[in-house]
């Protein structure tokens, strides 16, 4: 594993006192980047998750006219794997489909499990269609945004790319299916992710605030690391 740098860092017990929701919700708002989107592009690359509003979100883009193609991609990860039977990209195929686009818009890659096969084994797909790629959409979950938009920059950098999510709050992103606990864990496993990968070179590097560190090493502290990379 690649070492994170903790000297640049104080102690998580600058955090003490502070609530696991506040500490959580310093990690939403680094990794939910704000992003304006084209009119147009060549496609939405809809990545896979436990998540179904992913692909809801994006059948709404569908239907708004923001690409004329999807392709949904995902096997089974590390969430989805314990969880379903069906693979994350037929799901959300079936679910953008039901929503009103036609089937002929969607194309599906069902054997990726990680973010950085999403753009690959996508790309590969696409080419085999011959297609010319410009302009793209990453449709992904809230809090996956930053970390989505580093590895695609990085693995398909010939492309121009954007990054779209459900418009949901932090408050109200926990529900049934995506339990409170669970959706930290994700966020702090991600902040690891993001300093990890890209001195692996498996996405661009991003800069992350001594704050959002603070926060992410309290959690830690507190026991949200079922998610974490370990040496």
């Amino acid at each position: 594993m690649t070492p994170i740098d903790h000297s640049r860092r104080s102690s998580p017990h600058a955090q003490q006192g502070v609530g696991v929701r506040e500490l959580a919700k310093v990690l939403w708002d680094y990794h939910n980047v704000e992003y304006e989107l084209p009119e147009k592009a060549d496609f939405l690359l809809v990545t896979g998750s436990h998540d179904d509003r992913v692909a809801e979100h994006a059948a709404d883009l569908m239907r708004h006219g923001i690409a004329p193609l999807a392709v949904t991609s995902g096997g089974y990860g590390k969430v989805t794997k314990d969880l379903r039977t069906e693979p994350e990209a037929e799901r959300f195929k079936r679910i953008i489909v039901d929503a009103g686009v036609s089937a002929d818009a969607v194309l599906v890659e069902p054997d990726a499990t990680n973010t950085g096969d999403n753009i690959v084994r996508t790309r590969d797909l696409l080419d085999s269609y011959d297609m010319e790629v410009i302009t793209a959409i990453i449709v992904t979950k809230p809090y996956m945004k930053r970390r989505a938009l580093a590895t695609a920059m990085k693995q398909w950098p010939e492309v121009r790319w954007w990054v779209s999510a459900p418009e949901i709050t932090f408050d109200k992103y926990p529900n049934r299916d995506v339990p409170e606990r669970q959706m930290i864990e994700l966020m702090v496993g991600d902040l690891q992710r993001l300093e990890v990968y890209a001195g692996r070179e498996f996405q661009v590097p991003q800069e992350i605030p001594t704050d959002v560190w603070d926060a992410y090493d309290a959690l830690v502290a507190l026991g949200y690391d079922q998610y974490v990379i370990q040496p």
